[in-house]
């Protein structure tokens, strides 16, 4: 009896041995969390490295580092991060270059349509409205249908009356107008009666959509994209932007994503959930997973674009198929901008 009784000891404490060491060595192999992180983009698109350009790109790259440093303070001093990302993306919505807000393209109806969403990892809350034409920065009233309503998307008018009984800032359609977004209309038109087709995403649409996600000190995700859509689009077309899972998706379990692009194709695709998902359920990395999709799956069938994404830990992916995406990232320890491939 006591020779069975020391087998069992001697067993329970090379089990028990065996545990603790393996549970150190996951811990060990667990990627190092930053305490926060943010990464965003200004739109896949075909901006040109020329060297005419160089002006208006170091001023992209200036109002980008900006961006980062601002949200970047916020964040180390425990700035949620859907407040964080809000305000991200509500300023490059009053940018006039990007294709959101102030500088959104033209619909072939001679009118600004924008569309935008947010979700946060915390609860898988969601929020978009789509195609409105009078409010001031579309990202806010995603915000609004996401906490104030028991909505996940509302459109147009509706969207617009939702807006105003919020109290968010309404604007005349004339607010959103450029001439330059004016004059890729005119041109985008001319092709179409020339060919009797026009591409998804023009040759010269140097700028897209805007989005951001941040991981604040509570380990939360908030993923939010806004945009004009498509120059020359008809018939009140919608893409992914305000598509939760398409365009825009958080989790705290996995990641959060912002998408860019041909929104059909990432419609199709469920392109933003799939991120997620294969990070869930797969052994691969964020970075992995993320260029697959764009560079592999997307590439295959023609499809322009990219997107940002940042994991539970911190790590950031910023694929895109497009000769440029405007983008950058912030974390404790760095911060980057980047227009073309690297």
């Amino acid at each position: 009896m006591l020779l069975r009784i020391l087998i069992l000891s001697s067993t329970l404490v090379l089990l028990f041995s065996c545990a603790e060491k393996q549970t150190s060595t996951q811990a060990d192999s667990e990627p190092k969390a930053h305490d926060y992180a943010l990464v965003l983009h200004g739109g896949a698109g075909y901006m040109s490295p020329d060297k005419g350009a160089e002006e208006e790109q170091a001023a992209l790259r200036s109002f980008i580092d900006s961006l980062l440093v601002n949200a970047g303070q916020s964040l180390k001093g425990g700035a949620p991060a859907i407040d964080v990302v809000c305000e991200v993306i509500r300023t490059m919505e009053n940018h006039p270059h990007f294709n959101a807000g102030k500088g959104a393209v033209f619909a072939a109806n001679e009118m600004n349509e924008l569309d935008a969403s947010i979700m946060q990892g915390s609860d898988l809350n969601a929020g978009a409205v789509a195609g409105v034409r009078t409010i001031k920065n579309p990202i806010l009233a995603a915000r609004a249908v996401m906490e104030s309503s028991r909505h996940v998307m509302m459109a147009r008018e509706g969207a617009e009356a939702f807006a105003e009984e919020q109290g968010l800032s309404m604007v005349d359609n004339s607010y959103f107008h450029t001439a330059s977004k004016k004059e890729r209309l005119k041109k985008a038109k001319q092709k179409e009666a020339e060919s009797g087709a026009v591409r998804a995403m023009p040759i010269d649409e140097k700028y897209g959509t805007v989005g951001c996600v941040a991981l604040d000190k509570k380990g939360n995700i908030v993923a939010g994209t806004s945009t004009g859509g498509l120059t020359n689009k008809k018939y009140h077309r919608i893409g992914d932007s305000p598509v939760i899972a398409a365009g825009t998706y958080a989790d705290n379990r996995t990641c959060g994503v912002s998408c860019t692009g041909v929104g059909e194709f990432f419609i199709r695709y469920a392109v933003a959930h799939e991120v997620s998902s294969q990070l869930m359920h797969t052994e691969r990395t964020l970075d992995q997973i993320s260029h697959e999709i764009i560079n592999t799956t997307l590439q295959d069938i023609n499809a322009d674009g990219g997107l940002i994404a940042l994991d539970r830990f911190g790590n950031v992916s910023m694929p895109f198929n497009t000769p440029a995406m405007i983008r950058g990232y912030i974390n404790p320890e760095e911060h980057k901008v980047a227009i073309f491939k690297e």
